[in-house]
């Protein structure tokens, strides 16, 4: 049964294959970032919050990011390697992989807390919070609860794509669906009759963790394809630094993105305070807090573009590992055409539906200001959504090649090169409006940059492999 389960990635069709696994985790993915989208919308249609709420919101979120750049790191990584060596048939690798992977995600989600609880003021402050008293004050708020919730966020990730690797991906779509949903249930009743505000809303977020941590531990012990016993945990230095070099492109991923939503949130906060409207200390807080909602709405997008990309890491991997090139340069093919097809559809809600969507997030208790500025910045910032589909696509696609220094190299470009300096750049000719076209500007260079490399993978994929007795 085991032997089938995994044989079946080199034999089954390639699209049926892609469907199995890819479906599972894009909705693992979307319900995982539900958690601090739905924080936002209970958040934004709350009177006592509105736009101040929404803003402390956007403060704290990349600093969950973080913690999600170590957790898919670890989980990502040893899902590369778990397939790698099940298609290698190094089953020992395998099992004392996913051991050394849960033993450091404990020890490092404990090491962020720590840090995030005794240096809170000058983290939040590094990311836009002080953008006016009240906003730094539902900050502080806010993050202290999310911050005693990191460990149990990121066992709960890192674990979901190991579990994938294992045959499982309709169970790691269950565990973190029911964190959601528990999240979802407790989100209104803390915030509107309990009255608890920012602590509520944190308070619902992580105990939707703990649900989805329980569950994957459960899950962990009764695994179908590895088996763990005590030689499984262990820091064994060896299989660290496969597994964590497979899985670091993930990790610099996120932490790009944490760097460049730093720069565009203290950009907002700079050049905000320069413009005739939002110098203004009640309106001060709305360029943040709009971007922010804007950034929820392309984590959205980008959610169902990296599930589709990593669903596809244990096809790819268990192929290479057996030496099928053609089921991998196939299954590139199909991944390409449904980002792009995922980058339109976004497209198209953005910007023939800006009003519905920033009436989501408590537009119609703010002023005009707030959703002329939020409709401009959906319809400018997200434009070139079918071309950020297909960069991240291309940069998780060859992570799961077992490329991670080419994917590193390339997804940096994006989030750091073009992603940070740009949004520093252009506001000093455009103003407000410069970080608005910044966004769109970096993806159209990025892609220019990816062509090349899928050019260049898809010559390599179709050159034979050495002959290994498959066919």
């Amino acid at each position: 049964m085991e032997k089938d389960n995994q044989s079946m990635l080199a034999t089954e069709k390639v699209g049926k294959l892609m469907g199995k696994y890819a479906v599972p985790c894009i909705i693992s993915l979307l319900v995982g970032a539900l958690y601090n989208i739905v924080d936002q919308i209970f958040i934004a249609n709350a009177t006592y919050l509105g736009s101040y709420g929404n803003a402390a919101n956007t403060v704290v979120f990349p600093l969950t990011v973080i913690a999600l750049g170590i957790a898919v790191m670890i989980g990502d990584g040893c899902c590369a390697f778990v397939s790698i060596s099940l298609g290698s048939k190094k089953p020992e690798d395998a099992h004392r992989g996913v051991g050394n992977a849960i033993l450091l995600c404990v020890v490092s989600s404990l090491v962020l807390t720590a840090v995030y609880l005794l240096f809170m003021d000058p983290i939040l402050t590094a990311f836009g919070g002080r953008v006016n008293e009240e906003t730094f004050a539902l900050s502080k708020e806010y993050f202290f609860w999310i911050a005693l919730g990191i460990p149990f966020y990121m066992f709960g990730q890192a674990l979901n794509p190991i579990i994938r690797s294992d045959g499982s991906p309709g169970f790691a779509m269950v565990a973190v669906l029911a964190g959601a949903i528990t999240n979802i249930v407790l989100d209104p009743i803390f915030i509107y009759p309990m009255q608890m505000g920012m602590t509520g809303a944190a308070i619902a977020t992580v105990i939707g963790q703990i649900v989805t941590a329980a569950l994957s531990l459960w899950y962990i012990f009764r695994m179908r394809t590895i088996r763990l016993g005590k030689s499984s945990f262990g820091f064994f230095g060896r299989l660290m630094k496969r597994f964590l070099s497979l899985g670091v492109t993930s990790f610099l991923a996120q932490i790009s993105l944490v760097i460049s939503m730093a720069a565009v949130q203290n950009m907002c906060t700079k050049y905000g305070a320069m413009d005739a409207v939002f110098g203004q200390n009640e309106y001060a807080q709305i360029p943040l807090a709009v971007l922010g909602i804007v950034m929820k709405f392309f984590q959205i997008a980008i959610s169902v573009s990296i599930g589709l990309a990593a669903g596809c890491i244990p096809i790819v991997g268990y192929n290479i590992g057996a030496g099928r090139k053609d089921r991998a340069k196939q299954l590139f093919r199909y991944l390409l055409m449904a980002e792009l097809a995922i980058g339109a559809v976004a497209l198209l809600i953005v910007e023939l539906l800006p009003h519905q969507l920033i009436g989501i997030f408590g537009a119609g208790n703010e002023s005009v200001y707030y959703t002329d500025f939020a409709v401009k910045s959906f319809r400018i910032y997200l434009c070139m959504m079918p071309l950020a589909m297909m960069n991240k696509g291309t940069f998780i696609y060859l992570q799961a090649l077992g490329k991670p220094v080419l994917s590193t190299v390339v997804s940096m470009t994006r989030e750091i090169v073009f992603g940070v300096f740009l949004p520093i750049l252009m506001p000093m000719v455009w103003g407000l409006d410069g970080i608005l076209f910044s966004f769109p500007t970096a993806d159209i260079l990025t892609f220019i940059v990816a062509v090349i490399i899928i050019a260049k993978t898809y010559r390599e994929l179709s050159r034979p492999a050495p002959a290994t007795g498959n066919t």
